[in-house]
């Protein structure tokens, strides 16, 4: 499993590309088949759940891919064999293989071992922090104002970013949050300001 920063034509980025959409194929039809009742937005909240790039991560770290990586040493010193994006990556790579060497069968047996978890869990509130806590602001009687996100420094390499984030709600203490892209931070900022509110996931 070579990822771009050690050989970018010989990367698995095309394998990526296919076994994202064999694994939404998977998901999309297991979930059709476990929750005959759910409508189509119930459906689509735990098809996200499933198909995120967390949920691909842990699938990679389970079935043990992270010590099978090719990353340049400038990406490996950097930590990238525990990078979600690196990871999931690398697993949707090896669902397109399965699926081009084995066929749908194969694809589907690896998936539905390592995200035996993930399927377990479905029931739990699969909304995002962001997502729950723009809703709780919104919900606050005399106040409509969403979270406003404020990013506050960007530092490292350009291969290995890391964003520190600070959300602020009207008439709470602000929270910051730190990861490896925007979007990361933003979450793990919105939980901080969740747990801070009371209301953990």
């Amino acid at each position: 499993m070579t990822h771009s920063s050690a050989d970018a034509k010989a990367s698995n980025e095309r394998l990526e590309f296919l076994g994202d959409r064999v694994l939404g194929l998977i998901a999309a039809e297991k979930l059709h088949e476990l929750y005959p009742s759910d409508a189509e937005g119930a459906l689509a909240l735990k098809f996200n759940a499933l198909v995120r790039q967390e949920a691909c991560a842990r699938a990679a770290e389970a079935a043990g891919l992270a010590d099978q990586l090719i990353l340049a040493n400038s990406e490996s010193r950097s930590g990238g064999r525990r990078k979600g994006a690196i990871l999931a990556g690398a697993c949707e790579a090896v669902i397109a293989a399965l699926y081009q060497d084995g066929g749908m069968g194969a694809a589907r047996r690896f998936v539905e071992c390592y995200w035996a978890d993930a399927f377990d869990a479905l029931d739990e509130d699969m909304r995002d922090a962001k997502t729950m806590l723009q809703e709780w602001a919104q919900a606050r009687k005399g106040d409509t104002s969403a979270p406003v996100y404020k990013l506050i420094k960007r530092d490292g390499p350009d291969h290995a970013p890391r964003f520190v984030v600070e959300v602020s709600v009207s008439g709470e203490a602000s929270q910051t949050g730190e990861g490896g892209s925007k979007r990361e931070a933003e979450q793990d900022a919105a939980k901080h300001m969740l747990t801070n509110l009371g209301r953990t996931r």
